[in-house]
């Protein structure tokens, strides 16, 4: 019995844990369907479009068997459109190896020649295709052929690819192979724009033509490219890098002969001279090589696209510094009026008359307007200037007019200015060019002029300043020094005008005239000042008393000592007179020699011996005569520094305000050539 009850609770606790046991395993698999049950409604909901996709046609083989025929024919136009696709693709290795470009570029081009056609053809047929296959897609859903969320996902994506169909069908393939060929284009630019070595060109070794330093083969290449980038919409980036490497290249060229000049400024044209001559020739070398040269070759690399050269060349004008140059011409036409101003200012429009043609030609499109007007405003300007300048010339000389005369006799330097300006009006180049910016001038007026009109307006300006002699000659208050000047003058205008242009202008007859009243001024000088101490050593009275020592030493001592009171007065005043010419000066110092020494020599040897014996005779017999004759040729020698008078040439500016504009003509004198 006891065994029994035993074994029965035995199995009784294997029953109890046994039930435990599945309790526990409901409890779990209760807690796993709660966690899961989300995910089960997820399914549920997505078993009708698996449903679908799984059996988009649901149709009838019947029903479908109708429409089969319009399917195929959209399926069609969409096959060949895939098949452009995978070409496209083909094309990419080639055009993304950089390689292929620069050992063929033909072959590069004749590549991406086929992208582009293919990426045409594309964007003409693939709109087309997915409307056809959209028009598919409606029928089966209109007439309920197909599960509606299958084709409610068809007409999303068709509609997508038919907007989306003209970008990005060659998923940046195009832009990328441009941009490679657009690096080219500036690697070529670069390897083979480097500036030339320039070397300063003037009248002795004029420069030669500048070449392109450009190879033909790789001109070529560049147009290549160009065509292909502008084909693309891509013209006005490389027009813009073709500009900055050339007209960098240009600039940097022109710079290395030194340009600093052209940044000058000042109001005294005289400032600017010495760089007026370098400005034509380095803008003329600048145009007729440089420029010429750089608009042949963008003429060459634009042969295909020749509408953007123009405005392209216009810029590596501007760049390379041709606007400089013609500022540098404004800043001249600015400065203050003045005689060597005009001589400069038509040094200008020499230039520019020079190149007329060669800036039609270069910049005569409207892309060089810029160019056109400025150059338009500086010609104005120097023709409006020079022929203001030329017609206050006349008055300039009357105004002087009343100015004092140099106080030692010597020649203005107003005369001697103005007889060698005028005489280089006269002459070429000046002559010709100063002609035609006055007729130039008149023209705008309605007027005339012509080279006789020209000379005529010059000789009178001599004639206006001989007119001065006269007046200048009478403020002397001596009148031997008054004789001086005006021989100083009448010589300096015979020997500085014979043969010379001026000179056979006013003809041998005017020139007579004043060598005439040079020798006659000459005389009186002589005849006013030391003929007057002859006779102070006259013999008379000497001779009946030579008998008498006493008396007639009397006498001698008192012409000697008249003699030697009024010589040292004459020889005092006189040594601070000047005779501007050293050969007249020489002449004139032996007419006064020849007019006194031989008489005072002759004087002494016969009654120098009546004073000499006397223990006085020191105050009497002052000089021997080689010392006189010695002291008469130290006469009238230029005094270094002494200024001028008559000689500050004023031009009156707007305002009637008169300013010097010379700062006096002896430093203007020394800039004429």
């Amino acid at each position: 019995m006891g065994a029994d009850r035993e074994e029965a609770e035995a199995r009784l606790l294997a029953a109890r844990q046994a039930l435990r046991a599945g309790v526990d395993r409901s409890r779990a698999l209760g807690r796993a369907l709660a966690r899961d049950a989300a995910r089960v409604e997820g399914i549920r909901a997505r078993l009708p479009a698996m449903e679908a996709s799984a059996r988009p046609i649901r149709a009838p083989p019947e029903a479908l068997a109708a429409a089969g025929r319009d399917i195929d024919r959209a399926l069609g136009p969409a096959a060949a459109v895939l098949k452009v696709f995978d070409a496209v693709h083909g094309l990419e290795a080639a055009l993304l190896a950089r390689g292929s470009l620069a050992g063929d570029l033909p072959g590069y081009l004749a590549v991406l020649a086929q992208l582009e056609a293919a990426l045409r053809l594309l964007a003409d047929n693939c709109g087309l295709a997915a409307q056809w296959l959209a028009d598919i897609v409606a029928y089966l859903g209109e007439r309920d052929l197909a599960d509606p969320r299958f084709v409610a996902d068809l007409t999303e994506q068709l509609e997508r690819l038919k907007k989306d169909h003209s970008a990005g069908l060659d998923a940046g393939l195009l832009a990328a192979a441009l941009g490679i060929l657009e690096a080219e284009f500036r690697r070529l630019l670069a390897e083979h724009s480097a500036p030339l070595a320039m070397k300063e060109p003037d009248s002795s070794s004029p420069a030669s033509v500048v070449p392109s330093r450009i190879p033909a083969s790789v001109v070529h290449k560049l147009s290549l490219i160009l065509d292909r980038l502008a084909a693309n919409g891509r013209l006005d980036r490389c027009s813009a890098a073709y500009a900055d490497a050339r007209g960098d290249t240009v600039g940097a060229s022109l710079r290395a002969l030194g340009l600093d000049y052209l940044k000058e400024t000042s109001e005294d044209a005289q400032a600017l001279s010495p760089s007026v001559e370098r400005w034509g020739r380095h803008l003329e070398f600048a145009v007729h090589h440089l420029l010429e040269a750089e608009r042949k070759l963008c003429v060459a690399v634009f042969e295909r696209r020749p509408e953007a050269m123009p405005s392209c060349f216009a810029e590596i004008a501007a760049r390379a510094g041709i606007l400089d140059f013609l500022k540098f011409g404004r800043a001249l036409a600015d400065t203050r009026k003045d005689p060597i101003k005009l001589l400069r200012l038509l040094d200008v429009f020499d230039s520019l008359n020079k190149l007329r043609l060669d800036f039609n030609r270069l910049f005569g499109g409207k892309a060089c307007a810029e160019i056109q007007s400025r150059t338009r405003e500086l010609v104005k300007v120097v023709v409006d200037g020079s022929v203001e300048i030329f017609e206050e010339l006349l008055v300039q000389v009357e105004l002087q007019r009343n100015m004092p005369p140099p106080v030692d006799g010597g020649v203005p330097r107003l005369v001697s200015f103005v007889a060698k300006y005028c005489n280089q009006l006269l002459v070429e180049p000046y002559r010709s060019v100063l002609t035609q910016v006055i007729t130039i001038h008149r023209s705008w007026r309605k007027e005339a002029f012509d080279d006789k009109m020209l000379v005529d307006a010059v000789l009178n300006i001599v004639r206006t300043l001989e007119i001065n002699f006269e007046t200048w000659s009478k403020a002397y208050g001596d009148t031997t020094l008054s004789c001086l000047f005006m021989m100083n003058i009448h010589w300096h205008f015979f020997k500085h005008l014979k043969g010379t242009k001026l000179g056979e202008l006013l003809g041998d007859a005017w020139l007579r005239e004043h060598e005439q009243y040079k020798d006659y001024f000459s005389a009186v000088f002589l005849r006013e000042s030391w003929g007057t101490l002859a006779p102070l050593l006259s013999r008379e009275g000497l001779i009946m008393f030579s008998k008498g020592q006493a008396t007639a030493r009397d006498l001698v001592k008192q012409r000697l000592k008249s003699f030697n009171a009024n010589f040292d007065e004459m020889f005092q005043k006189q040594s601070t007179w000047v005779i501007s010419d050293r050969d007249l000066q020489q002449k004139t110092c032996h007419l006064v020699v020849q007019a006194i020494v031989p008489i005072y020599r002759s004087f002494m040897q016969n009654y120098g011996p009546l004073v000499e014996q006397d223990i006085s005779s020191s105050k009497y017999v002052k000089y021997s005569a080689e010392d006189l004759d010695k002291m008469l040729n130290t006469l009238f020698l230029p005094k270094p520094g002494r200024p001028r008078r008559a000689g500050s040439f004023q031009i009156k500016h707007s305002g009637d305000k008169i300013t010097s504009a010379m700062t006096g003509l002896y430093r203007s004198a020394s800039t004429l050539k």
